[in-house]
This record gives structure tokens, sequence and C-alpha cells, in this order.
């Protein structure tokens, strides 16, 4: 016996220490791998303080650098260099640097901008074969995109900005499930797009402004979630590209576009920046594009649109500029325009009636439209006919200036950059490289996918928010803005430039907070959008200047407007209850966000201390939760869905994790208990009581229960479908964990208890028309008085 015991020590001595060597062999090989990438780039002075006793996957996250681990593979790596910083020595190989890189193959996230790389980006890039989001923009890149890059089937993110690419995009960049966001802006690409664009059925940000892509745009219809599409400054044309109606940006000035516009923009109801300036788009203006609902830049300058303006003519609350220069309008500038200080409106090269600014006399305007064949045909011919030589010649000279200008833009391009960054200081974190794009597109692989799961919500999409936006939006944090305090902070109700409502949570940081899981809880808060949820919308940090570090987290969040479950149920602030049906409604939509905040996401989010006045309804009685156990409020992740067996066995774990499962399911009891008597309770005796007239009432040995339950319940209910609820209600009230159900067990007795009750009014409003009046078939198995 003696002997096999000192066989069991020596075996488990023996694992426990190759483990410990093989995890020590891990740790070192991606160490010398991250030290190499260090040498490679020259010793930037971001990495210097990267040394071979470094624990890099440890290390505090900056705007500069970002190391992010799931258990020992890197796989988020962020590096930025400043901006203006000079390509890399002539000793520098870019293919020995993606080799190194390929040592890393976890990667999901891989960002490297500003670095001074140069050369053609190897095809070996794609060794990676994880990769999810590719940033190597602002450096000096050059040659066509690698093949093999397409071969990436998880890419969700490629930003290849401010470089020196060149020739024709690949077909295959079309065949990418995932792609979401492409941005080549500021490169040299020439050709036309491939087709295949048109199937990336998931691209939300096309970027291609400040090349030379040329031809018509394919149809871009079908892309249903395209939110933003920047074609600037290219030789794109002549007819205006078929687009989807869900875009928030279409900028599409520089290019050569000279049709005219079709009747579908006016139904771009979620456009907020539209620049169709310096083109040559002829035909009607539209006044109704600065009516749009969430419009607030406007460009259309230098172009032949025609048309006449109206005083009366109204505009979008939102819209702050607008540049009609340089085009063919007549009438009157809407006052609309000029009503508002904070407006900037330009319009001058017109024939508007407006004096301030300079304006052409009516009869040049006419004319000019004549030339491009907009007015009728009786005008003098030979007036038009001379517009037109008029206009060639104009023509002529300008496409002389765009080559010129072309060639210019070449050789500024080939030669080395040298611009040096001026230091300012650091307001709010910086968590993009590209300040084009939400840095969430581009540092967060799985917020993505993510963001297309949720789409149909009617959510925003979740972004990193400016200090400046939320004091805009809630008048530098004004006392009529605040809407409470408690543990998780203060809450402003804030107003935002598109007119809609949010709730923005602050939370005071200390300085001896930890840094280190920030970016993960903010991944896990960005999670939390759901039907039945009061879903996040973004963030924003704000820092001391000195270090650098946190010291205020905003969190915002979609405002709900029709108060709390209980304004509706027991204290009759609104003046209204909900019926019986809608009480069951809400509960179940209570149930499924439980049910999403354990399960939905990874690590569920369990303990969230419910209570009835952490539900809020919104304009059509939906039910959301708005508290739950915010992970950035926790001392480490592994509070967050383990509970402090995270150390233990896989038996406590579990065991830990249900109780905390367990404790939502009895704050859920209290809510629905609530929901059936109609009224708040004041103790825990109370409650004892409630829970055993309750008990006593479905089991047939008490009466009285019309006593008990909120009269306009009792009034109006199928007494299958309360008595249904009621047992639910109590087995969620359970002093042992163990015996309380299950979320999933809670909504199938809760819909059941719906299609009771559905099917009870049904049939008593066809008995006599009154859905109040109750049927004796309907009168089961309880004793009532």
């Amino acid at each position: 016996m003696g002997k096999v015991f000192q066989y069991s020590v020596l075996l488990a001595s023996t694992i426990i220490f190759l483990s410990l060597n093989h995890s020590e062999q891990l740790q070192s090989s991606r160490g010398q791998t991250l030290l190499r990438i260090k040498r490679l780039l020259n010793n930037p002075s971001a990495l210097s303080s990267w040394n071979s006793s470094s624990d890099f996957c440890n290390t505090d996250p900056s705007s500069s650098v970002t190391i992010v681990c799931y258990e020992e593979s890197i796989t988020q790596l962020h590096i930025i260099g400043n901006k203006g910083t000079p390509a890399l020595p002539r000793n520098f190989s870019i293919d020995s640097f993606v080799t190194t890189l390929a040592s890393l193959p976890d990667l999901k996230v891989l960002t490297l901008a500003s670095l001074g790389l140069w050369g053609p980006l190897p095809g070996k890039i794609a060794r990676l074969s994880s990769l999810e989001i590719l940033n190597v923009s602002s450096n000096f890149l050059y040659d066509a995109i690698p093949e093999e890059l397409t071969s990436l089937a998880s890419l969700q993110t490629l930003v290849l900005d401010d470089n020196m690419f060149s020739g024709k995009l690949l077909v295959g960049l079309g065949t990418l499930p995932g792609l979401a966001v492409l941005s080549l802006r500021k490169n040299m690409f020439n050709g036309s797009l491939p087709n295949s664009f048109s199937n990336l059925e998931n691209l939300r940000v096309l970027t291609l402004s400040h090349n030379y892509f040329q031809g018509e745009v394919p149809d871009f219809s079908s892309l249903t979630n395209l939110e933003v599409l920047d074609l600037e400054d290219n030789s794109f044309g002549p007819q205006f590209p078929k687009l989807g109606h869900k875009l928030v940006t279409l900028v599409l000035s520089k290019n050569k576009f000279r049709a005219g516009l079709p009747s579908e923009i006016r139904s771009f109801y979620q456009l907020q920046r539209l620049d169709l300036s310096k083109n040559n788009f002829v035909g009607p203006f539209p006044p109704s594009l600065m009516s749009l609902p969430y419009i607030a830049y406007l460009d259309v300058a230098d172009n032949k649109f025609t048309g006449m303006l109206f005083e009366n003519q109204s505009c979008g609350s939102s819209l702050s500029f607008v540049d009609l220069s340089s085009n063919l309008l007549t009438g009157h500038l809407p006052s609309c325009l000029l009503s508002q200080t904070k407006k900037k409106v330009l319009y001058a090269g017109n024939c508007l009636e407006n004096e301030d600014q300079d304006q052409h006399p009516l009869l040049a305007c006419r004319n000019e439209a004549l030339a491009v064949g907009i007015l009728p045909q009786e005008r003098d011919k030979k007036k038009a006919s001379k517009a037109i030589v008029a206009l060639g010649v104009i023509g002529g000279i300008a496409g002389a200036i765009a080559l010129s200008v072309l060639i210019i833009l070449v050789i500024r391009k080939i030669s080395v950059r040298k611009r040096i960054r001026k230091p300012s200081s650091i307001r709010y974190i910086a968590e993009d490289a590209s300040t084009a794009y939400p840095s969430k597109l581009l540092s967060d692989a799985r917020y993505i996918s993510q963001t297309m799961k949720l789409g149909a919500l009617g959510v925003p999409a979740y972004r990193t928010f400016s200090l400046d936006e939320l004091e805009e939006a809630t008048n530098n944090f004004d006392t009529s803005t605040f809407m409470g305090e408690g543990s998780q902070g203060q809450i402003y109700r804030g107003q935002l430039k598109n007119g809609s409502f949010v709730a923005i949570r602050c939370l005071k940081m200390k300085r001896n907070h930890s840094m280190q899981n920030f970016m993960h809880h903010i991944e896990l808060i960005s999670k939390l959008r759901h039907r039945h949820l009061v879903s996040s919308l973004g963030h924003c940090f704000e820092c001391y200047l000195d270090d650098s570090s946190v010291s205020r987290v905003f969190l915002i969040f979609e405002y709900v407007p029709n108060g709390t479950l209980r304004s509706w149920v027991s204290d009759g602030s609104t003046g209204a209850k909900l019926n019986w049906s809608q009480r069951i409604s809400a509960a179940i939509g209570v149930a499924k966000g439980i049910q999403f905040l354990h399960t939905g996401i990874v690590p569920g989010v369990y303990s969230n201390n419910l209570k009835i006045t952490d539900i809020l309804l919104d304009q059509n009685l939906v039910a959301k939760i708005s508290s739950y156990n915010l992970p950035l409020l926790a001392e480490s992740t592994e509070k967050i869905g383990h509970g402090s067996a995270s150390n233990g066995s896989k038996d406590i774990k579990m065991k830990a994790r249900s109780n905390q499962e367990k404790n939502d399911i009895y704050d859920f009891g209290m809510i629905l208990l609530e929901i059936i008597v109609g009224r708040s309770l004041k103790s825990a005796n109370e409650l004892d009581d409630l829970k055993h007239q309750l008990q006593g009432s479905i089991s047939g040995h008490i009466t009285g229960l019309r006593s008990v339950i909120d009269p306009d319940v009792y009034r109006s209910c199928s007494k299958q479908s309360l008595k249904t609820t009621m047992e639910i209600c109590i087995r969620c009230l359970h002093q042992k964990p163990e015996d309380r159900p299950s979320v999933e067990d809670i909504l199938w007795n809760l819909q059941f208890a719906a299609q009771v009750q559905d099917s009870w009014r049904g049939d008593s409003q066809s008995s006599d028309g009154s859905p109040n009046s109750i049927p004796r078939s309907s009168q089961l198995q309880l004793a009532v008085s």
C-alpha cells in the first residue's frame, strides 16, 4: 500500500513538473517571438519596456501597445507608432517580419499602424489562418494585395489605409463571407470594382477614397448591412450607384458622376452625411434631402443641380452643415437654414434671391440649365450652343488641371513622407489606429459578428463615444439631466445629435484599479444587446492627463421611456395598469432577458440582484432589464460567472455557478409575486404569509384568494393561467437553490399560461362579448370564496 502511495505521489509530481515546464516553454517561445518583432521594427519607443523578463500577457494595455491572450496563446496584437514615422532602414525585410508573425498562429486581431513598414505585403500573411482583423494602415507598403489574402476565410476587417498599394482589386475579396469592413483609402489602386463585391452581404463599411478607381460602381442594392460608403476622389461614374436604403454615410465627392439623382435617394432615412460635391450631377435638386430625419452634413457644391428653393422648406433638426454653392438653383434660401447660428450654410454661385453671398443673375442659371438639357426647348438654340461650347472648353481646362493634380499626387505618394506629430493631452483613450471608424470595428473581432446577429433589434451599432459628444448630449452633465445614483454609478439622460435619447452611466475609477482587463470587460458589455435588455450602445474612457490611467468610464445605454414595471403593476403612478395578458408577456420578457444573461454570452452574467424597479417598459410595453452585474465593477474576470470557486475543482465551479443562476431565479420569483398580487412587499414576514396563502390556495386548503390577488388580475384572468403562474412563482421562491426551477422551465410554464389566457379570452369574448366574464369551465382546481 505504501509503495502504491509513493508511485502515486511520484506520478503526480511528474505531471505537475511537465505541465509547468510546458507552460514555461510556451511563455519563452511567445516572448522570443515578440522580442524578435521588436528588433525587426528597429526597437521603436512604444516597445521600450519589452525585455526578456516581461510577462507579455499581463501587461497593461495602452494607446500604443495592447496584447490580449487566451490561455497560453496571443490572440490580439496591437502596435501603433507615431503618425509620420519614416520608413524603416534599408536592411528591414518585410518577408522576415511576416515570417516571424506567423509564429503566433492563434492571432485573431493584428494592428501594425504607423511603424514605417515598407515593401510588398508577402502572401505568407495568410499563414495567420485565424485572422479576423488586419490593420496595417499608415505605412509604406506597395504593389498589389497578395492573392493569398483571399484565403483567410475568417477575415472580417481589412484596413490598408494610407499606404502605396497599387493595381486592381482582387476578385476574391468579394468572396470572403464575413468581410464587414474594407478600408483602402489613400493608396494607388486603379481599375474598376469587381462585381463580386455585390455578394458581400455582411459588408458594413467600404472606404475607397483617394485612389484611381474608375467606371461604374457595382450594384450594391442587395448589401442590406452597408452603412458607410466613401468613394471620394476617384473617377467613378457617370451613373449614380444603386444602393441600399440603410446608409448612414455616403461620400461620392470628386468623381465623374454626371447623371441625375434617382428618386430612391429621398428614402435614405438613416442618412447622416451626404457629400456629392465636385461632380457634374445634373437635373433637379431634391429639397427633401434637407429634411431627412438624421441628416447632419449635406454638400452638393460644384455640380449643375437645378430647381427652385422655397423659403418655407423644412429642415432636419440635426442639420448643421449645408453647401449648395456653384449650382443652378433659383428661388429663396429656406429660412430654416438661417434660423440657427450654429448652422454653417454656403450657397454662393447660384441665382438665389438672397444677397449676402455672391449670386449670379437669374438668366445665367436659365442659360446654363438649357445647356445641360433641363429647361424647355423653346429657348434660343444659339445661346444653348454657345453655352455647350463654353462648358466643353471649361471641361477641357478642368481635365488638364485634374491630370496635373493626378501626377502631383503620384509623386507625393512615392516620395517618403516626413511628418512630425505634435504632442497633445489625452482626454479619452483612442483605441483605434485609424480615426475614420469606431474603435470597436478595428479592435474587436468578435464585436462585428455579434452586431450582425443583433442588427434586427433596431439598436445602433456599439461604438466609442467622445467625451465632448457626451457633454453636449447632457448640457455638460447639467443637474436637469440627472436621473439617479446607485451602486452602479450616476445616471444621466442625454440627447444625441441625431435626436435619439440615451442613458449615460458614469463610473468613477480609482488610480490603482487594474487596467489589465478593461478591454475584456468592455467587450463583454458590448455583447449585452437583446430585445429584453436595456442594450448597451457604447462607452467612453476619460483619463488622467499625467499618466493616462482611466479616471471615469461612461457606459451609454438605450433610453427606455415608459417607466418601471412597478409603476404599471402596483404603485399606479402611470394612471393605468397592465392587464393579465400584458403582465404574463412582461414576465416572459424578463425571463428571456435572464436566460440571455446566463447563456447568451460568454462568460455569463449572474447574481444580478434583480428588482421590479430594474424592469423598464418601452413604447410598446416590452419589458427590458436595466440593471445587471456590470463586469467593470468586479475586481477580476474570475468573479464574473464563476464566483469564488474559480480556483477549485470543476464540480465546485459548476455548483457555484448553479447557485448564482438560482439567485437570479429567486429575484425573478419576487418580481413575479408582485405582478400577481399587485402590491410591493414590505417585509420578509409578509413574503412568507403570501407564499403560504398562495400555496394553500393551489392545494385547496385555504380559501380567500380573492383578497390576495390583485383585483384587476382576478377579474380578467383565466384561473388555470393564474394557477400555473402562481405555481412557478412559488417554486422560484424556494429557500433551497437546488429546488428552484431552471429559466427554461420558467419560460415553458409562463408561455403555457399565456396560451391558456389567450384561449380563454377568445372563448369568453365569443360567449358574451365581454373579456372579463369568467365561464364556469375555466374555474378549475382553485378554492376561492
